[in-house]
């Protein structure tokens, strides 16, 4: 099954910039994808393009069976719910603990709510945090606010994972523990 079909994408922004160029790609579940290319060759316009943070100029993309391209604002949230994003700068909650960073993804879902905290130990055990689950963002290292992330995007168990620069801030060692992570994930 294809999780993510871009055809013709091109994406121009409002000062002529172009940052995507008729880009075609074509990902199919379960493949672990890597883009590279030097600095402002357009991968992170790519990667906002999948979760529709950009809209692109013409083309055309599906994401798990739905059409981004003609998607209406109002209906983001749904293409969200499916897609787990792992962000370069973390993006936790700081007034929020660890457990209260990763519920907050399973709080805008139609699950029943008596089911998070079990959710939520059982992925930040995965990730090797289940001890810091009262912990805010600010007592933690690079890269356990990294694995707080990535438990984060997975407690929905999404159809596919979105990581931006995921290890850009940390280590080589710590680099290498969440890339084995991700791969383990995947």
């Amino acid at each position: 099954m294809k999780i993510i079909n871009m055809q013709h994408a091109t994406k121009v922004y409002e000062n002529g910039v172009t940052a995507l160029n008729d880009v075609n790609l074509t990902i199919d579940e379960g493949e672990f994808v890597y883009i590279t290319g030097p600095s402002g060759s357009g991968k992170s316009t790519l990667i906002k393009t999948l979760y529709r943070e950009e809209k692109l100029t013409k083309g055309q993309l599906i994401v798990n069976d739905l059409n981004v391209s003609a998607m209406k604002n109002r209906d983001i949230y749904k293409l969200r719910q499916e897609i787990g994003i792992v962000f370069q700068d973390y993006k936790l909650l700081k007034n929020k603990t660890v457990y209260e960073n990763v519920v907050y993804a399973l709080d805008v879902t139609d699950q029943d709510p008596s089911t998070f905290r079990a959710r939520v130990y059982e992925v930040l055990k995965f990730v090797g945090l289940a001890h810091k689950i009262n912990v805010f963002p600010s007592e933690l290292s690079g890269g356990e606010q990294q694995r707080v992330a990535i438990a984060r995007a997975i407690v929905n168990q999404p159809k596919l994972i979105i990581a931006d620069e995921p290890t850009g801030n940390l280590d080589p060692e710590t680099s290498w523990e969440i890339m084995n992570l991700l791969e383990k994930i995947n």
